[in-house]
């Protein structure tokens, strides 16, 4: 391959790859092209892309991102498929394990497709533990939840003692009222 080419791949990937932080790594292996074009077109309806890279190049450019990914990782060995997208690893991960574990699905890419492993902000992880994970809108929920909790803790601290006084005070009206002689 000359320079001039490997150039316009590498600028390629850094223009394909320049905000991506989250993706998942796969590996078609004899994987038929009906079963790439439904793969793909699945996952395109979640908004996640599907990649064929080059591994020397994609290396060279996860590099210049900082992604922290060995040289000798297993990420590397094998045709390389990226899947990518706006959402995090785990939407990510997740949407591709439904897939390919999905009972109309599962015998169609039963040891075709392989998952490599995922990276998240720049780091290789697991992809069990990257399905696993919360999604940006379960963790938004869970942090609500956690600063709900303590200030419906803090209003009935406030409101306690208030209603406390105020039902004494209703109560020795209520008194006053059954203790006046009739006229």
């Amino acid at each position: 391959m000359s320079k001039v080419i490997k150039e316009m791949e590498l600028n390629d990937l850094r223009g394909t790859f320049k905000d991506v932080r989250d993706l998942v790594l796969l590996s078609f292996d004899k994987l038929d092209a009906q079963g790439e074009y439904t793969l793909r077109k699945t996952l395109r309806e979640k908004k996640i892309r599907l990649k064929q890279v080059k591994n020397t190049l994609t290396r060279k450019v996860f590099k210049e991102m900082n992604f922290s990914v060995p040289d000798d990782s297993d990420y590397w060995k094998k045709p390389t498929v990226v899947a990518f997208g706006p959402a995090a690893v785990a939407t990510i991960s997740k949407a591709i394990d439904a897939e390919l574990r999905g009972p109309k699905t599962a015998a169609k890419y039963r040891e075709k497709v392989k998952v490599k492993g995922a990276i998240a902000d720049g780091q290789p992880i697991a992809f069990d533990l990257a399905k696993t994970m919360p999604t940006r809108e379960e963790l938004i929920g869970q942090i609500v939840g956690m600063i709900l909790g303590p200030a419906q803790s803090i209003a009935a601290c406030l409101t306690g003692p208030a209603s406390s006084v105020a039902s004494q005070i209703q109560t020795i009206a209520e008194k006053k009222e059954e203790g006046a002689p009739a006229a």
